[in-house]
């Protein structure tokens, strides 16, 4: 009797083990983060969303991954823009055992976290991240799907120089990982282009007075401002420009290139007067496509894209893709399809170069006119 026993229980424990395994097999967690508090929760959600959508999508084809049906579930976690508060919640993800990661937003965030992941062997694709430093650490498994500011600065610079014909120019940043490094690509590019730098001011990205820095550069009369930081500094800032009557005209990268910059700005948008450009763009047939995902966009979620949110729903299918051309959902197993990949995405083609940087990226150059961004050129 007692030897039926051992043999009766050792295969239920056995099958229980196997049932669990399989079941473990059948969820997919893919984090996703992104400030979803603080003042650029805007943009934040606007990307939580797009990941959303994506799995929403992916989960209702049915997903398959090697021919087993598989359930995505995304895990999405507020960093605040704060580094502190972005380690944390990387450590976070990496105790939950995600698949992957889709994120960080801001430089700042997404800089420090990445060594986390790396150190966990978790694949991170950031959807926004535009510091060159993120994938100059050559970790193996850090992607980015927009082009760095090495690019964007410099071609800002160009479109200063060579179209707006400005000579003097002043700079203010936010000293953020991100509103720094895009200051001093865009100093850089600059001074290539022969403009001088009348001025480099500083604030920060909860400042909300700016007087003090905007009186010492209106005494320099510079041509043009430069501002490297998110919308939610430039749209106050802008309004303090207007008022203390400086003529300058402004210009920023894609943090705050955005369509709430005109009703954070107010009347101190102007008409033509504040140039930008956003790390992607499409122009051609891709127009369509981006098109009609801004339609199924607003339709799920009611409201219109902020910013990011294509180069995300984009990383979310390109992460899922590596997976399937890999035949596993193991960072390790799915890596090295994800850096072979080239897929045709919202955004256009998504293919990785040796550093993890997207290959051959396009940047779009905006004005505002009637309070609404216009788009002026796509460029490569």
């Amino acid at each position: 009797m007692q030897v039926t026993m051992k043999f009766t229980l050792i295969p239920a424990a056995v099958a229980l083990a196997f049932a669990g395994s399989a079941w473990a097999q059948q969820v997919v967690k893919i984090g996703h983060v992104a400030p979803i508090s603080g003042p650029s929760a805007h943009l934040g959600k606007d990307n939580e969303n797009a990941a959303r959508m994506a799995i929403d999508e992916l989960n209702a084809k049915p997903f398959t991954i090697n021919g087993q049906k598989v359930t995505l579930q995304l895990i999405s976690e507020d960093d605040g823009a704060d580094p502190k508060q972005g380690t944390a919640v990387a450590q976070k993800l990496v105790d939950a055992k995600v698949n992957g990661v889709i994120g960080h937003l801001n430089s700042g965030t997404t800089v420090p976290a990445s060594k986390i992941y790396n150190d966990a062997g978790i694949v991170q694709i950031s959807p926004a991240t535009t510091a060159p430093a993120y994938t100059r650490q050559r970790f193996p498994g850090a992607f980015r799907v927009v082009a760095s500011d090495a690019k964007l600065g410099g071609t800002l610079a160009r479109y200063a120089a060579d179209t707006l014909k400005v000579k003097n120019i002043a700079v203010i940043d936010d000293r953020t990982t991100y509103g720094q490094g895009v200051a001093d690509e865009f100093v850089k590019g600059a001074k290539a282009a022969g403009m001088k730098v009348t001025g480099r001011e500083f604030t920060n990205d909860k400042a909300t007075d700016y007087t003090a820095i905007l009186t010492s550069i209106k005494a320099k009369k510079p041509d043009l401002i430069f501002f490297g930081g998110m919308d939610s500094v430039a749209g106050p800032m802008l309004k303090q420009v207007k008022a203390l009557g400086i003529p300058a005209t402004f210009m920023g990268g894609d943090g705050m290139c955005t369509e709430a910059l005109g009703r954070l700005a107010g009347d101190g948008l102007g008409e033509g007067k504040v140039y930008c450009a956003e790390a992607g763009g499409v122009k051609g047939p891709q127009e369509k496509v981006m098109d009609d995902f801004r339609a199924r966009y607003k339709k799920k979620f009611n409201q219109d894209v902020q910013l990011y949110a294509p180069y995300v729903y984009d990383s979310v299918m390109v992460m899922a893709t590596a997976m399937q051309n890999a035949k596993s959902a193991d960072p390790a197993k799915y890596l090295p399809a994800l850096k072979a990949i080239k897929y045709e995405g919202v955004t256009g083609t998504i293919q990785f170069d040796q550093a993890g940087d997207i290959k051959d990226g396009a940047l779009t150059l905006f004005t505002y006119k009637g309070g609404k961004r216009t788009k002026l050129d796509v460029v490569r």
